[in-house]
């Protein structure tokens, strides 16, 4: 098992960074934790199921408070900022965000503020306590691991559900950094110095991250991806993957509809991972349970009725699959009837189908399905239900004709988007 910690590199502002006399003791201190943070922690093949883990930990400025039992709380909330990415021998990405414990986050938090070399034991502790939640044996994977894929995270920087979000990364040292500029204890051009060199650190660090994400991926699956227009969205590229067979009309759909891709993910991975698992949780003794995983959608919701009544298939409380509605009886109708459609290729069923799932008239569907509009975006399925709905009142003779059009559509439609 190779294991690595990647940090940001060295800058020549950094001279004028660290002293304490230049820029003050407090922006010094936390320019020194930011060059010395992690900031992503990864392990290369730590079994025989997986090919890759990958943390993505905040930078924190206060780890002696977090490491102290009495804030349990901030380590929780400073927790909600990490990322934890699995990829595993079927090429398959998972986010296994909600499985980092509280117990977890506390071995974390000693492991970032000590030194990995003069105390390897925390480095085996923390992979230890990630190995009993997530690296057990394949029986554990077909109750529960299916629920984990990723269908929110892209691996571009700086795009709407990028893995890489800088917004909590490093907040204190921006704060710091404001706040000296103010008192006069740097001056601007050491402030625009120090800025741009977070962002070509931070760019330099998120591609090298990101490209080694990218080699655990399947590159067949990620060409097909590259060629629908969408980017390296994982919600899709898992999407495409599930089944290899229907690999090629889905990524037809994802071309024709890109900014359908964040619905795609999120309506259908989820519903064809739980068909898979009720194919997984078939008796020893029935001869699904020896096929292949990857089955067209009928004989996946055939195999589903074996494993309905199983009471250890515990459900939990998806707040984003609430929000965008799919979880209602409705959704879960016509994202299945979508799937049929796509993976038959039928193009005229799978607009009624997506028309019928959000309440629209076939002909918005088909004329987005015709033109395509990048200035859509890959909004998440709750924004792009009230943008298809404000689309659908304004009827075509209001049909957005520029991008700035379509910026102020959404903007009216999603309150959040307005600038």
């Amino acid at each position: 098992m190779d294991f690595d910690a990647l940090r940001v590199d060295a800058h020549p502002v950094d001279e004028d960074l660290l002293d304490a006399g230049v820029v003050g003791p407090e922006l010094a201190h936390l320019a020194g934790i930011y060059r010395g943070s992690s900031r992503a922690l990864v392990w290369r093949n730590p079994s025989s199921d997986w090919q890759l883990f990958l943390l993505l930990p905040p930078i924190a400025s206060r780890l002696s408070l977090l490491a102290n039992p009495i804030f349990a709380q901030l380590t929780r909330s400073w927790g909600l900022n990490a990322r934890f990415i699995g990829v595993d021998s079927d090429g398959l990405v998972y986010d296994f965000r909600g499985l980092l414990s509280d117990h977890t986050l506390r071995l974390l938090v000693e492991l970032l503020g000590a030194e990995v070399q003069q105390q390897p034991e925390l480095l085996d502790t923390l992979f230890a306590a990630l190995a009993q939640q997530m690296l057990t044996v394949l029986p554990r994977r077909e109750a529960d691991w299916g629920k984990h894929l990723d269908v929110e995270h892209r691996l571009e920087p700086l795009v709407p559900a990028s893995l890489f979000s800088r917004e909590s990364r490093y907040p204190d040292l921006m704060v710091s950094l404001r706040q000296a500029l103010k008192d006069k204890l740097i001056d601007v051009e050491l402030y625009g110095r120090v800025l741009r060199s977070v962002e070509l650190r931070e760019t330099s660090v998120e591609q090298r991250i990101g490209a080694l994400l990218e080699s655990a991926l399947d590159p067949v699956t990620m060409a097909k991806l590259a060629r629908t227009g969408v980017g390296k969205h994982l919600g899709c590229y898992n999407w495409l993957r599930l089944d290899l067979r229907h690999a090629a009309p889905r990524a037809h759909v994802l071309t024709r509809l890109p900014g359908l891709a964040s619905f795609f993910a999120e309506a259908l991975v989820p519903q064809q991972a739980a068909w898979l698992h009720a194919i997984s949780g078939a008796q020893p003794d029935d001869p699904r349970r020896n096929e292949a995983p990857c089955r067209n959608l009928d004989d996946a919701m055939q195999a589903g009725r074996l494993g309905a009544t199983d009471p250890s298939q515990s459900r939990t409380l998806d707040l984003r699959a609430l929000a965008a509605r799919n979880e209602s009886s409705h959704a879960a109708r016509w994202a299945a009837v979508l799937q049929r459609a796509i993976d038959a290729g039928q193009d005229r069923l799978i607009i009624e189908a997506i028309a019928q799932r959000f309440a629209v008239d076939d002909n918005l569907i088909r004329r987005l399905w015709r033109e395509s509009p990048e200035a859509l975006g890959q909004p998440p399925t709750w924004h792009l239900t009230q943008i298809l709905r404000r689309l659908a009142e304004g009827g075509p003779r209001r049909w957005p004709a520029s991008d700035d059009d379509w910026q102020a559509l959404i903007a009216a439609a999603i309150p959040t988007e307005a600038r």
